[in-house]
Order: C-alpha cells, then sequence, then structure tokens
C-alpha cells in the first residue's frame, strides 16, 4: 500500500502498519484514536508556529526599544503613554476572544496585542543591565523547554495536571493582589525578589497546566486563545525572572 509498510512483531509475529507520510508520530496520550491524534499534532504545531512568531516580534520589538534610544526616551518621557500601553492587551482580550475564528481580524487583534506588549517589554529590558536581560531570557528558554518537554512526556504516560488550575488561579490572584498593595506600600528589594521568584513559580506552573491543556482540551477552532495563554504564561516567567534577577542584583 502506498505510503505504508509492514513491520514484523518480534513478540508476537504480526504485521504492522506504519504510515511513512506522518512519520510514525507518537501518541499524545492514552486512549487518543489516530486520526484525532494526527488532527491533534496539527492543532499543537499550528499554535506553536503562532506563539513562535509572537516571540519574535517580541524579541525584535524589544531590541529596536532597547537600542534606538529616542523610542525608550518618549515612552519614559510620557507615562500616561506607557500606562496605556500597558492596559491595552486587556482590552485586546476581549474582541480577541469575540473574533478568534474571524480571518482575518483574529490575527490583527493578536498582532497589536503582542506589539502593544513587546513595548513594554522593551521598555523593561532597556532599564535593565544587558548581562541581566541575557541571563533571564536564556533561563527562561532553559526552563520553558524543560516543562513542555516534561508535561509532553507525563501526558504521554497518562498524567493529568488539570487539577493545577484552581491552585494556580488562587495563587495568581494573590500575586496580583500583592503587586497592587505595592503601589501604595513599597516593599524592599529583597521582598520584591521573592516576589519575583514566586510569580517566576506560578507561571511556571501556569506553563505545565496550560500545555498540558493544550494536549487535551483546547478545540482546534481555539488556536488563537491557546497562543494567547502560552505566549502570557512565557512572558510573564521572564518578567518575573527578569525582576528577581534585577532586584537580587541590586
Amino acid at each position: 500500500m502506498f505510503g505504508y509498510t509492514k513491520v514484523s512483531n518480534t513478540k508476537v509475529g504480526e504485521d504492522v502498519e506504519i504510515d511513512l507520510e506522518t512519520g510514525g508520530t507518537s501518541t499524545l496520550y492514552p486512549g487518543l484514536s489516530p486520526g484525532e491524534n494526527q488532527l491533534r499534532w496539527g492543532f499543537i504545531r499550528k499554535v506553536y508556529g503562532i506563539v513562535a512568531t509572537q516571540l519574535v516580534l517580541t524579541t525584535i520589538v524589544s531590541c529596536i526599544t532597547i537600542l534606538y534610544t529616542p523610542i525608550n526616551e518618549v515612552l519614559k518621557a510620557n507615562p500616561g503613554f506607557l500606562l496605556f500601553l500597558m492596559f491595552l492587551p486587556l482590552v485586546l482580550l476581549w474582541p480577541m476572544y469575540v473574533y478568534q475564528q474571524k480571518h482575518p481580524l483574529n490575527f490583527i487583534f493578536l498582532g497589536l496585542f503582542t506589539l502593544s506588549l513587546s513595548l513594554t517589554v522593551g521598555v523593561s529590558c532597556a532599564n535593565t543591565d544587558g548581562k541581566i536581560v541575557l541571563e533571564a531570557l536564556i533561563l527562561t528558554s532553559a526552563v520553558v523547554c524543560s516543562l513542555t518537554g516534561y508535561t509532553f512526556w507525563a501526558s504521554k504516560k497518562g498524567k493529568d495536571f488539570s487539577y493545577l488550575g484552581p491552585i494556580l488561579f488562587t495563587s495568581l490572584f494573590v500575586l496580583f493582589l500583592t503587586g497592587f498593595i505595592q503601589v501604595f506600600f513599597p516593599l524592599g528589594s529583597t521582598s520584591v525578589a521573592i516576589y519575583g521568584g514566586m510569580g517566576a513559580i506560578i507561571f511556571a506552573g501556569y506553563i505545565v497546566y496550560d500545555t498540558d491543556n493544550l494536549i487535551k482540551r483546547f478545540t482546534y477552532d481555539e488556536y488563537i486563545w491557546a497562543s494567547i495563554t502560552l505566549y502570557l504564561d512565557i512572558l510573564n516567567l521572564f518578567l518575573s525572572i527578569l525582576r528577581m534577577m534585577r532586584q537580587a542584583n541590586n
């Protein structure tokens, strides 16, 4: 048969067909049918392709903000505009959710969402020592790759991480409340470093939780929303590590 080959099973002497066109893609988790497995792998590749594009755009915009001083100076000199950029992603979440299945509006809103966040990240990096930014970037990459690989491996073994949802949501709410209190009652550098470390742990947990959702629960039409969640997890993990390392260095 075209596209397939037969191999002998040495244990039971049976012939097993392997789809050469799909490269013998491994099953994501026990009980998943071969057809559903191929569709799910295609969905995962699509989501990671979008996330990779977002991260590349964030890197480019951040580098421009850091290297081209006038942009950084304009943003620092206009705190109102910078505050607008910080709240704009929250506003864009609504139209992205509503139009997530309407092309090209979904990608237009996604681009604006990524661009606004990239500018704020660029300002944070521009006001931090370059060595610390590089170390935070390397550490974030290592953590993301390790946790993603572990989640795929654990899912294949039948493990489920849905129980992390309530725990992470409660932890994130406490983290947000603590950050809000810091606005009126600033903490010392040590406390800020601890705050950054706790944030890094929470968003590391979210990477595992959202990757597990990507493998098992997101529908095929939710590729935009799945991309947003993973992108925010990675970005917030990087910012938390950057904050922790910056305060520890101080």
